[in-house]
């Protein structure tokens, strides 16, 4: 077994004995049905694209999360093939239903972080807020054990990466340098 194997296993294993409770057990769910396809991410941009003063946020935001989802779940999944901790360590009483998809990266990190790049730029206000939603959802897949760390963590690096190349396209785009304040299309 690989030392990254051994990492990932050890903080798996150091979560199931010294975390899960049973309000953990349920808070751990909501955490992972919001992220569902990306779905808190996807209905915060969908309300933004409504109002024409954060219009662009709002599409900006769609744009990483779709950029993170091809890279996450069309591409990298499908080359890398991990199987999930769940299948490794079938002993495991699951919480929720077995993902069918493969786990690295982690497409719940990628879509959290991707959308959170992006909307604490636009909302420094609610930029912990927003961070702490990203990182429970992320932490969520740890603990319901449907994905390893370093799936979680790659996925995290992917959505960084997607919500910057978002913003980065908008600046190429409108010539802009500093695109800091919300303003519409």
């Amino acid at each position: 077994m690989s030392l990254l194997q051994n990492i990932d296993n050890s903080i798996l294993e150091f979560i199931k004995n010294n975390m899960h409770s049973s309000i953990m057990d349920k808070i751990m769910i909501i955490c992972t049905y919001l992220g569902n396809g990306g779905a808190i991410w996807i209905a915060i941009a969908a309300l933004l694209t409504i109002s024409k003063k954060y219009r662009k946020v709002g599409f900006l935001t769609l744009g990483a999360l779709a950029l993170s989802a091809i890279l996450g779940e069309g591409i990298l999944k499908h080359l890398i093939q991990r199987t999930r901790p769940c299948i490794d360590i079938p002993a495991i009483d699951m919480l929720i239903a077995k993902p069918l998809s493969y786990s690295f990266p982690s497409g719940h990190a990628a879509s959290a972080f991707a959308a959170v790049t992006v909307l604490s730029k636009y909302f420094k206000k609610y930029r912990i807020v927003l961070l702490g939603l990203a990182l429970s959802i992320a932490f969520s897949r740890l603990y319901l054990y449907v994905h390893y760390p370093s799936d979680v963590i790659a996925g995290i690096i992917l959505g960084l990466m997607c919500g910057k190349a978002s913003m980065t396209l908008l600046q190429f785009i409108t010539g802009k340098i500093d695109d800091s304040e919300p303003i519409a299309f």
